[in-house]
């Protein structure tokens, strides 16, 4: 076996200070640079020139390009419309995450068989997690059955494609996108390397025909979309399907949208018979009662562009524990925390000895600053046993030296809460042109809130 000799060896040297090597390494012994050793008249690696080569379309001028192949359609769902902005556009790619039984093939196969009985192109439903047989009879039960209504039970991607030529539909549903494969691609169902290729592939082929097509994706333990972050930023619109096991109330909030606001929520109910929309919701949230209860307020909430009523409730009981207790539900619990030092500090209510519970109603979850108002005064309610009058709603952020902040949308938030028949309301300066029959009283501080409700 021949040797290789001492001149044919390549040298190494560090291009910062000069100090040659036997070998390569990544950082020089020398001046301590890294990656400055190279070989000795190799050359590096450098941009390969790129020629003009065939275009797909050719450039108009912005005022030629017609705008009908970008007009939404309207799924049929109306909460669903509200938050894409108007409906779905054909060659666009959504993308929709929840957890596990939430709802999130209910909701698309409605969503599905009212695109099909619209008439025009037939809607197709490719599921990889069920049987055809086990969709069909969710489809039976929702009263979703159409003959423009395809089924498809596939984790392929080239049979998807298949099926896509034969059918032609203008709707395309995906559940889920981590159980389809490509057979061009190694590695396992539902890995980085599989997701990624499977969505590049159907959002080719959505663009190329015009196809609205509808992903249905994982989330993980801590609720983001499992798979490659990149997933999120090759498809138009990212929604998160939120909701509670033990409550009706669902939640389809924008995180991403194209052609549409993206900061917009829909709200949805499940029952027996299936999912249907709220346009009305707030009275999800709170408690019919014909008396006043100690520790009930009521705050406006804004989710993305929509106002929601809400009830806070609080319980203070006397505690047995060298620690109170301190329990909440649909709350910020930090945020909750400060409220009741300032309630105790500002508000001059004693709360050191005792637990304090706070919750709202209807499974709702409120992280808002607005509704800090209304917790302080649900707590102080409870505390003294008295009462708030049931016409009474109060909106603000109060901050540690117990001022009271102006939150956005006052306006809004007052406007709701008159439709519904609220008379009074505790609000922070500068509440200008309140709803009619509505009485609002600007308060300063949490010590004037107090003051003013005796």
């Amino acid at each position: 076996m021949a040797t290789r000799s001492t001149k044919d060896r390549p040298t190494y040297r560090c291009s910062e200070c000069g100090f040659a090597v036997p070998k390569w390494v990544g950082r020089c012994p020398e001046c301590q640079a890294w990656g400055s050793v190279d070989e000795v008249g190799a050359a590096r690696a450098g941009l390969h020139a790129v020629s003009a080569g065939p275009v797909s379309a050719p450039a108009l001028p912005i005022g030629d390009i017609s705008v009908e192949a970008a007009r939404a359609r309207p799924t049929g769902v109306g909460e669903l419309d509200r938050v894409l902005g108007g409906g779905l556009v054909p060659g666009a790619v959504l993308l929709l995450a929840g957890e596990p039984g939430v709802g999130k093939s209910t909701l698309l196969l409605e969503v599905a068989h009212k695109y099909a009985a619209a008439g025009g192109a037939p809607a197709l439903v490719v599921t990889g997690e069920e049987s055809a047989a086990q969709v069909r009879l969710r489809a039976e039960r929702l009263g979703a059955l159409h003959p423009q209504l395809f089924l498809a039970a596939e984790t392929d991607l080239a049979a998807l494609l298949a099926h896509l030529d034969a059918v032609r539909p203008g709707l395309l549903v995906v559940d889920s996108v981590q159980t389809i494969a490509s057979p061009a691609v190694d590695g396992a169902m539902g890995g980085v390397t599989q997701v990624r290729a499977v969505a590049a592939g159907l959002i080719a082929v959505a663009k190329e025909r015009g196809i609205a097509v509808v992903l249905v994706g994982h989330v993980t333990k801590d609720g983001a979309i499992a798979g490659p972050r990149v997933l999120e930023h090759l498809v138009d619109v990212v929604l998160h399907f939120e909701g509670e096991r033990h409550s009706t109330l669902r939640l389809v909030r924008a995180v991403k949208n194209r052609y549409g606001p993206a900061d917009e929520v829909g709200c949805f109910e499940m029952h027996d018979a299936g999912i249907r929309g709220l346009p009305d919701p707030s009275g999800l949230f709170l408690t019919q009662r014909t008396e006043p209860v100690p520790g009930t307020c009521v705050t406006v909430t804004v989710e993305g562009r929509r106002p929601l009523m809400t009830e806070v409730q609080a319980l203070v009981a006397a505690s047995a524990l060298a620690t109170p207790r301190r329990a909440v539900s649909g709350l910020d619990s930090a945020r909750v925390a400060m409220v009741l030092a300032v309630v105790e500090r500002r508000g001059r209510v004693r709360l050191a000895d005792r637990d304090v519970f706070a919750a709202t109603v209807g499974g709702v979850r409120v992280t808002e600053p607005a509704a800090d108002l209304a917790i302080a005064l649900a707590v102080a309610s409870a505390a003294r046993d008295a009462p708030l009058p049931t016409d009474l709603i109060a909106v603000g952020e109060v901050g540690l030296s117990g001022d009271v902040r102006r939150v956005s949308g006052v306006g809004r938030r007052l406007a709701e809460a008159a439709r519904l028949g609220y008379r009074r309301a505790l609000a922070p300066p500068g509440c200008d042109n309140p709803p009619r029959g509505m009485a609002v009283t600007e308060v300063d501080d949490l010590g004037a809130a107090l003051r003013q409700l005796g």
